[in-house]
């Protein structure tokens, strides 16, 4: 829960902006440590055990046994929507779902800003989804083929659909910030009402609840992700036909 004290402002930050933007850049780095840590160990660990034994399920609940649960289970669900031939998508759409889940989840602890209450947090994510899609369209189509896209079916009615096409693409940008920026920043005001009317009981309920839309505001704009990234690298029905 964002409160007006936090663990920056005894470090001399008081602008609410600023420790927000802190905040995100601190926890982006541990998430890069964190993962190239999980990483090299899990693949030691493997190694160890041999390529036969590793896939063979552990019997006790481990760390690491409930990591590989959560990223089967995410490849699965993209599998659903994207395909297993594209596969190669899961270093943005898992760093989109674990960056907003990350940052959502910590802006519930009492003294830590909510960095995604900040369109300084959540504009560059936007962003990232934005030039992601669009640049994962024109590598699968190149820049001419991705654009004709944006002309419509009719040649003759591409000076009235380009324009509409463009918009609605950029507009993309706006929809994914102001999403997630109301969403959290109102689920973080309902906490924060209910926290300094009832201290000790009623919190908890809220914090359940809070939870759970931390992680559904991080698991839309994935799906959004995945959506852009599917019609922008999808190959219309004629044009396969075609090259078949």
């Amino acid at each position: 829960m964002e409160g007006h004290y936090t663990y920056l402002t005894s470090l001399g930050i008081h602008d609410a902006n600023t420790q927000k933007i802190v905040t995100s850049v601190v926890f982006s780095l541990a998430l890069l440590l964190i993962g190239s840590k999980s990483a090299k160990v899990l693949a030691r660990r493997r190694a160890l055990r041999g390529e036969h034994e590793g896939a063979i399920p552990e019997e006790k609940i481990t760390t690491s046994g409930l990591f590989d649960f959560f990223i089967e289970s995410f490849v699965a669900f993209q599998d659903s929507i994207l395909g297993k031939e594209n596969r190669k998508y899961l270093p943005v759409t898992g760093t989109v779902f674990l960056y907003v889940l990350v940052l959502n989840i910590v802006g519930l602890i009492p003294g830590v800003p909510a960095a995604t209450t900040s369109v300084w947090t959540t504009v560059p994510v936007a962003l990232f989804i934005f030039i992601s899609f669009n640049y994962y369209g024109i590598k699968e189509h190149g820049v001419v083929h991705y654009f004709k896209h944006f002309l419509g079916p009719v040649w003759w009615l591409a000076w009235f659909i380009l324009p509409l096409e463009l918009f609605g693409t950029v507009l993309r940008i706006l929809t994914l910030n102001l999403r997630l920026y109301w969403n959290i920043s109102a689920d973080h005001l309902v906490l924060g009402i209910f926290t300094d009317l009832v201290p000790y009981l009623v919190p908890v309920i809220f914090f359940a609840l809070g939870t759970f839309v931390c992680f559904m505001q991080a698991f839309v704009p994935t799906v959004l992700t995945m959506i852009y990234i599917m019609l922008a690298t999808s190959h219309e029905e004629g044009t396969e036909q075609h090259q078949h």
